[in-house]
């Protein structure tokens, strides 16, 4: 039985994509349920399959797992074959260090550039609580880069649980023109290469849903 991943709208929900795009990335088999936001019966959906009322979850036959970090935990120690965390000690340790700071922090850039991963590239201006925000990625990233990324053009060389969980952060900083360094354009152009995320994308502007709280920022 494969895994069913449940996920909102791809056009809008950054949790989502972190799972999605592992398990895609890495050609595991999964089933895919979209349960749209803002729909009357959404929170009664979404809490069936997730008892904290948010998407994304996964369920393995009668196992349940939610919050994106917890799934791809799951995931690497069920699919242990795949590289989805650094083999090396060092540069797993700091993999999951920088995965927990994503997953945890950087409220200020999550409040003032909401994901839409329909929006059109258009600047806005930036307050300096997201300036922090963006200076300390941008400089997690190259640390990362430095020290581990000499594999490939992903945080740590090849891509790993660590871009999954950064991976909506890449799409705000395209679409709201963020202004960054090289290196970090390059390395979000690598992601954006991704089949994966190409494919997300896809599907994300066929979707007949629409938030105008978001698609009006």
């Amino acid at each position: 039985m494969p895994l069913k991943l449940v996920i909102a709208n791809k056009a809008y929900s950054s949790w989502s994509l972190r799972p999605w795009i592992l398990l895609a990335h890495f050609k595991i088999p999964f089933e895919e349920v979209v349960i749209p936001l803002d729909q009357p019966d959404t929170r009664q959906r979404i809490l069936a399959v997730s008892p904290n009322g948010k998407c994304p979850s996964l369920q393995d036959g009668a196992i349940s797992v939610w919050e994106s970090i917890a799934i791809v935990d799951y995931v690497a120690e069920k699919y242990p074959d795949k590289p989805i965390w650094p083999k090396a000690k060092a540069a797993r340790a700091l993999a999951r260090s920088l995965s927990a700071e994503m997953h945890a922090g950087f409220q200020a850039l999550r409040n003032h550039l909401p994901t839409n991963f329909r929006r059109p590239v258009k600047k806005r201006e930036l307050t300096s609580e997201v300036e922090a925000d963006v200076a300390r990625i941008e400089a997690a990233w190259a640390d990362a880069r430095k020290r581990y990324g000499k594999a490939g053009p992903f945080l740590f060389g090849r891509f790993s649980a660590a871009d999954a969980m950064f991976a909506p952060v890449v799409n705000r900083f395209h679409v709201y023109d963020v202004p960054v360094k090289k290196a970090t354009r390059d390395y979000m152009e690598a992601m954006m290469g991704l089949p994966a995320w190409k494919a997300w994308i896809k599907d994300a502007e066929a979707e007949p849903w629409r938030i105008e709280r978001y698609d009006n920022i």
